[in-house]
């Protein structure tokens, strides 16, 4: 029996390289201490007793969480331009996530997790025998206030970058 040649596959891509400009830019850095910090807060609430509006906080911090990871693995493999429509606006995209879900979910969760340690400060005190969530509640809430600052400070150099009519996130 004659053989038939294998269909031929998909045209390669090129190879997956680290886009190590970005790596180095202000954006890339703010995004390693974004998902530093972020995943500092949402550990710290996930690992202890939390109820109420914690539940919020937790699903805000997660949820911006998973998206700076999804913008920094495609920004720092240089394959922004796979995603329909947001693509071809990068650096909108961007400037969006940080302002609108970055800075308003944080200081939300912020806001949330401070209220809960204030809330428990009284059992901060010498003495007091029973578990207290004041400290985790406290860090968490530390934690979320200086990634909301990062998620700032990165918009704004999204925004300063747009007003100059570049189009490129670094």
């Amino acid at each position: 029996p004659p053989s038939v040649p294998p269909p031929s596959g998909p045209p390669a891509r090129g190879s997956l390289s680290l886009h190590r400009p970005y790596l180095r830019s202000p954006l890339g850095l703010l995004r390693l201490g974004q998902l530093a910090l972020g995943s500092a807060f949402w550990v710290t609430v996930a690992a202890n007793k939390y109820e109420g509006a914690a539940h919020f906080a937790l699903f805000a911090a997660v949820l911006v969480w998973l998206l700076t990871l999804a913008l920094f693995g495609l920004s720092l493999l240089g394959r922004w331009e796979m995603v329909p429509w947001l693509g071809s606006r990068w650096l909108l995209t961007n400037l969006v996530h940080d302002l609108a879900l970055g800075v308003g979910l944080y200081a939300a969760a912020t806001g949330i997790m401070g209220y809960k340690a204030g809330q428990r400060s009284y059992c901060n005190l010498p003495g007091y025998s029973q578990h207290c969530l004041y400290g985790a509640y406290l860090s968490a809430s530390i934690c979320g206030g200086i990634t909301a600052c990062l998620y700032l400070f990165s918009g704004l150099y999204c925004l300063s970058r747009r007003c100059r009519d570049q189009r490129d996130i670094i």
